[in-house]
């Protein structure tokens, strides 16, 4: 078999893209069951605009998840950001030009906060973070009174349902903060950094990379990609909901380790993050469609993490493992050919994964 053959089949292979073919089985059984609602073109445009929002928080907890740090209080960073995004608009009448930034910077402050407790209190990111959700949705009942916040311009819903070809704003955000998001990660100095110090900080660091500034940086650029999320869902609903962000942790972080099994082996990835949110998001919509009980979301999303997390573990200790038979093989093979890190060259960097 040549190198090419072998590279299209690993390529296509169900390993690789199992969210495309998952993609493909649920279309063909929701075509079959439920025809008349599911191919309706408005419930997919639907689908796509609902979505974007969750893709925005997605990207948001992936940034920081790449160097290490599992940010737990994405859902609730969203939630605090569309409840402020209110206040100001409804309560303290600042004019859009200045709320929108206004939110964006709150939300890089909230996590540089996150970030120093992480980096210099020395907190495990699951519990800082854990933590700051807690405190967050302390801030979200105090700041709203635990009602809507209601009365806003009604300019501020044009920004959410405004459309250009048929697309909404939303999606377009969506679309930007990918593409810049995957430029970073995987065509930059920093992006490599980034995993790096994900996959062993103390290697990172002995190579000269700044650990700590790089985990803010990321933790910083997370949370105010969180209150992006947060000011277009204030938009969509033109209210302030403290219920509905914290519902976004969920879909966020089955996205991120469900697309850490796609194209990049075990290495979260911008690309499989957005296609596995998605096809989760159809599997979902399926389910409403033909009507399932709204408990059914819950248990698809906790089932699809439980089982995103599995596999994103199991493939990076496959990979791993296969990454050392090639070394030890080389060495066996060639034991005078050259020296040690001759053959360690051989493991590429997206064999070993990223370690959470």
């Amino acid at each position: 078999m040549s190198t090419t053959r072998a590279d299209v089949l690993r390529a296509l292979s169900f390993r690789n893209i199992s969210a495309i073919y998952i993609f493909v089985v649920l279309f063909v059984v929701f075509s079959v069951w439920i025809p008349e609602k599911f191919l309706q073109p408005g419930v997919w445009r639907s689908l796509l605009d609902a979505e974007a929002l969750t893709g925005i928080a997605a990207i948001a907890a992936l940034i920081p998840l790449v160097a290490g740090s599992l940010n737990l209080a994405v859902g609730a960073q969203v939630g605090f950001s569309a409840i402020l995004s209110a206040w100001l608009l409804g309560k303290a009448g600042l004019p859009i030009a200045l709320q929108f930034p206004a939110v964006i910077l709150a939300g890089a402050l909230i996590g540089l906060v996150t970030a120093l407790i992480i980096t210099r209190l020395k907190v495990e990111p699951i519990i800082a973070t854990l933590g700051m959700s807690s405190i967050l949705l302390a801030g979200m009942a105090w700041v709203s009174g635990s009602q809507q916040i209601l009365g806003l311009d009604p300019a501020y819903r044009q920004i959410a349902s405004a459309q250009f070809a048929g697309i909404t704003v939303p999606v377009y955000t969506l679309i930007a903060i990918a593409l810049v998001t995957w430029y970073v990660l995987e065509r930059t100095p920093v992006g490599r950094r980034m995993y790096a110090v994900g996959f062993n900080p103390e290697a990172a660091r002995l190579a000269g990379v700044a650990v700590e500034r790089l985990r803010i940086g990321t933790l910083v650029a997370g949370g105010a990609l969180a209150a992006v999320a947060g000011a277009l869902l204030t938009s969509r609903i033109n209210a302030g909901d403290p219920t509905v962000g914290p519902s976004f942790l969920l879909p966020a972080l089955t996205a991120v380790f469900l697309g850490s099994t796609q194209f990049k082996g075990g290495r979260f990835n911008v690309l499989g993050t957005i296609v596995a949110m998605y096809v989760l998001a159809v599997g979902i919509k399926g389910l409403q469609l033909a009507g399932s009980p709204r408990w059914v979301n819950d248990l698809f999303y906790g089932l699809s993490l439980l089982l995103a997390v599995a596999l994103s573990q199991w493939d990076k200790t496959s990979r791993r493992g296969a990454a050392i038979d090639r070394v030890i093989t080389g060495v066996w093979r060639r034991p005078t050919s050259g020296s040690a890190k001759d053959e360690l060259s051989d493991a590429s960097p997206t064999d070993a994964g990223t370690r959470v």
